[in-house]
């Protein structure tokens, strides 16, 4: 280790005190000699040099925050001048360290203080770790001066060969602060404080080093913006030569949004979030598909009518004359309409339009049979309110995006149909048609019903919210009008928020009306006639009506008038028909062929399905309205062996009960009945309902298998005339069932003048019209006994069961 040898040789020097700078031993440096501490110690040592002999010594001693360091150095005024700028200064060069002592006296005005020079020694030869720090000082000097580019200075720093003189050495490096080069200067060590230097040298390397990698990453990411900057500027260019060639007016794409969306009427929360999304897009570059994304959501807001809404029109009697001119019947509909108009108009009168941020909407669900008008209908209903109509057909979706539409970043997002609907209407409350809502599907992709529930709840649709839009939609004011065919289709959670309407089909009379008014016209102009040149006698309507279509609609009269006046007009240009021509009852044959559906009643006694016993009408609901069921029933001969109740027809678990029931209800009942049931026991009984491919099921064909049933034991016949409906209990009650009015209806096209209802279902026929009632002989009934007393014909050939 190196030994300091610290001889006091005693040293009276002027003081020269160096602010905020240190020199170390070595070191040549020029100093201003403005400064009046400066030139008064280089006067006075010149002064001294002057009795004496030698150059003019002076003492360079740091002072940091006016306090000075107790090591200063000894310096030689090698030469007095003009420094480069012309100022006054000296030329001083370092040799040694001298302790700083007590103060004393001389001559000029400077600070005199008395020293002792500082000897440094070390051992020869030099240790091999002292070596080593030789060659790591080295290393490290001449990799920070070939940095800087100061290849000069290497070979002057590999020439020096003394441990201290390399330590001082590093007083040029313009790296160290002012305390590091003190702590430099008071380590009187030159191997502890060519040790320091070392630390400080490689500290400053590897803060270097991390100072050039971040430099390369800003210059790096600088290069690219200004290359990104100078292709933009490019790119605008040569947008600019091709708007001048097409004549399109100059503007940025995204200071165009930017303008549209300002000048939009748009509500603030819409607007808040539509300018971010401006913002986004000004960041992004045009390459990126975030881009693309945001300019399909801004146009698609935009294009959304937010504060756009149509005046109702509130002449009440004036809207009421336009349902009744373009839809005949539906009273329960228009009746309805007209309420939501009276209550809107008396709602604005009194403003209050809006109340806790929701506006007077409507939900509607139109169920009944296809053909009777429920999608013509919504059209009719915007008409008379002045509303603008949109149709969105649920039939067959599956997917819930398609009603709440796709997050944004799936490829190809689009808003939900809801939102596509608002958007084609232009306008906030428009009427919106919902077509087949009981025919929507659900698989792994969700359940479009469910995402239904917030659109048509009205407590809630006001604050709607579209996957694709994220912004709140209100819906409130927005007429819904849903159509299905079959109640039970529809999820009980989505029918309880919409006021349901039934379309239970049309009477004879109204389709007559229905074809005169709608049907004929419209075909006449289809078939190129002219509205004089065919003529449909009523009679022939109503026997298009009644005998070659039998359903609760009008498609199939629609189809069966048009064929007739396609055959016309084909014979006319034939050359074998004159126009004008009527067409009668008579001669409808002769263009369409034979009537498909003849009343039972209009056939031979002997044809009658009701001929033979054990065969009664009944009446069902199915999805196209009301229709008449017949059923079947037989017993096997008791030689087969094959006891038991067998049933046929595509039956469903419930009605399969029910049969059980009738059965039962008889064999338990028979001698009061005045039934031979006591052979029942051994023989089979068959009971089926033909048009086997169709499934049925059901509680309301009870009493007719009871009926059916009696009749095969009794050998009475059951009345042709007569249809019946409801329900039986094991104790022969007739329970109440469902859809009587549409039952009523079927029975009257089947030519049915008598029919049988539970007594329960009696209120029921308030709904049914006047018209039916007036040609419909209807029994409510409580009990069995009394529709086998209506029921049954008079016996005519007894029939002994046990023969």
């Amino acid at each position: 280790m190196a030994s300091e040898s610290m001889a006091s040789v005693p040293l009276t020097l002027p003081v020269l005190p160096l602010d905020d700078e240190v020199v170390l031993p070595g070191m040549v440096v020029p100093l201003d000699l403005s400064d009046n501490d400066v030139r008064a110690a280089v006067e006075a040592a010149q002064a001294a040099a002057r009795t004496g002999t030698g150059k003019p010594r002076v003492l360079l001693v740091p002072r940091v925050d006016g306090t000075y360091a107790g090591t200063g150095v000894l310096g030689i005024v090698e030469q007095v001048g003009r420094l480069s700028d012309g100022d006054p200064g000296a030329l001083i060069r370092g040799l040694g360290r001298v302790r700083i002592g007590a103060g004393t006296t001389g001559p000029g005005a400077a600070l005199w203080v008395e020293g002792s020079s500082v000897e440094e020694a070390l051992p020869d030869p030099l240790p091999g770790s002292v070596t080593e720090l030789v060659k790591e000082y080295k290393a490290l000097a001449t990799s920070w001066l070939k940095k800087r580019g100061a290849w000069q200075v290497v070979d002057r720093v590999q020439q020096i060969d003394g441990v201290g003189a390399l330590a001082d050495n590093s007083g040029y490096s313009p790296f160290l602060s002012v305390e590091q080069k003190v702590e430099l200067l008071e380590t009187a060590d030159p191997v502890a404080r060519l040790r320091l230097a070392t630390a400080q040298l490689r500290e400053h390397l590897a803060e270097q080093d991390v100072a050039e990698t971040i430099a390369k990453d800003v210059q790096e990411g600088v290069d690219k913006q200004q290359r990104e900057f100078l292709l933009r500027r490019q790119l605008e260019a040569v947008r600019k030569e091709l708007r001048d060639l097409n004549g399109e007016a100059e503007g940025d794409e995204s200071d165009d949004y930017r303008a549209r969306v300002e000048a939009a009427d748009l509500p603030e929360k819409v607007r808040e979030t539509a300018l971010k999304e401006v913002e986004k897009l000004e960041r992004s570059s045009d390459q990126s598909p975030e881009g693309s994304w945001i300019r399909t959501w801004l146009d698609t807001v935009l294009e959304l009518p937010w504060n756009e809404r149509t005046e109702d029109r509130y002449d009440i009697r004036g809207a009421r004359a336009v349902l009744d001119a373009e839809h005949a019947g539906l009273d329960d509909v228009k009746e309805r309409i007209t309420e939501y108009l009276a209550v809107r108009k008396r709602r604005s009168d009194r403003g209050l339009g809006v109340v806790g941020g929701r506006r007077g909407g409507a939900v509607l669900a139109l169920v009944g049979p296809p053909g009777v008008g429920k999608t013509s209908l919504g059209e009719s209903v915007a008409h008379a309110m002045g509303r603008e109509f949109v149709r969105v057909a649920l039939g067959g979706v599956r997917d819930e995006a398609e009603i709440r539409g796709h997050r944004r970043t799936y490829v190809g997002a689009l808003p939900g149909r809801i939102v596509r609907a608002i958007k084609e209407a232009g306008s906030m409350n428009p009427v919106v048609l919902l077509d087949e809502i009981d025919k929507v599907g659900s698989d792994f992709r969700g359940d479009p019903a469910a995402a239904l529930l917030e659109v048509l709840d009205p407590a809630q649709n006001h604050t709607f919210r579209d996957h694709y839009l994220e912004v709140e939609l209100d819906l409130s004011d927005v007429v819904f009008l849903a159509t299905a065919n079959v109640l039970e289709a529809i999820p009980e959670a989505l029918l309880d928020r919409m006021e349901l309407v039934r379309l239970d089909g049309y009477t004879e009379d109204e389709k007559v009306v229905i074809a005169r008014d709608h049907l004929l016209p419209r075909q006449l102009e289809r078939a190129g006639l002219e509205a004089g040149e065919v003529v449909l006698e009523e009679s022939a309507l109503r026997k298009l009506a009644g005998e070659y279509t039998r359903e609760a609609g009008v498609r199939t009269l629609e189809r069966a008038i048009a064929r007739l006046l396609r055959k016309v007009a084909a014979q006319h240009e034939l050359g074998d028909r004159e126009l004008p021509f009527t067409v009668g009852p008579d001669g409808l044959r002769e263009l369409i062929g034979r009537p498909h559906h003849v009343p039972e009643s209009a056939q031979d006694p002997a044809e009658r399905r009701t001929a033979v016993p054990g065969v009664a009408t009944g009446l069902a609901v199915t999805g196209a309205g009301g229709d008449v069921l017949f059923v079947e029933a037989s017993l096997a001969d008791p030689e087969t062996g094959a006891a038991g109740l067998t049933l046929t027809g595509q039956l469903g678990d419930v009605m399969k009960e029910s049969a059980q029931i009738a059965l039962s209800f008889l064999r338990s009942h028979g001698a009061e009945l005045e039934l031979p049931v006591t052979g029942l026991k051994d023989r089979g009984v068959h009971i089926h309902f033909p048009a086997g491919a169709v499934p049925k099921d059901g509680p309301s064909a009870g009493v007719t298998m009871t009926t059916a049933l009696a009749s095969l034991l009794s050998g009475r016949l059951v009345r042709t005339d007569v249809a019946m409906t409801g329900e039986v209990s094991l104790t022969g009650r007739v329970l109440p069932i469902g859809g009587v009015k549409q039952k009523l209806l079927a029975a009257h096209r089947a030519g049915i003048t008598t029919v049988v209802i539970p007594k329960r279902n009696e209120a029921d026929l308030d709904d049914v019209p006047a018209e039916i009632l007036e040609k419909l002989e209807v029994h409510p009934v409580t009990d069995v006994r009394q529709v086998l007393e209506i029921a049954l014909a008079p016996a005519v050939v007894p029939v002994d069961v046990a023969a």
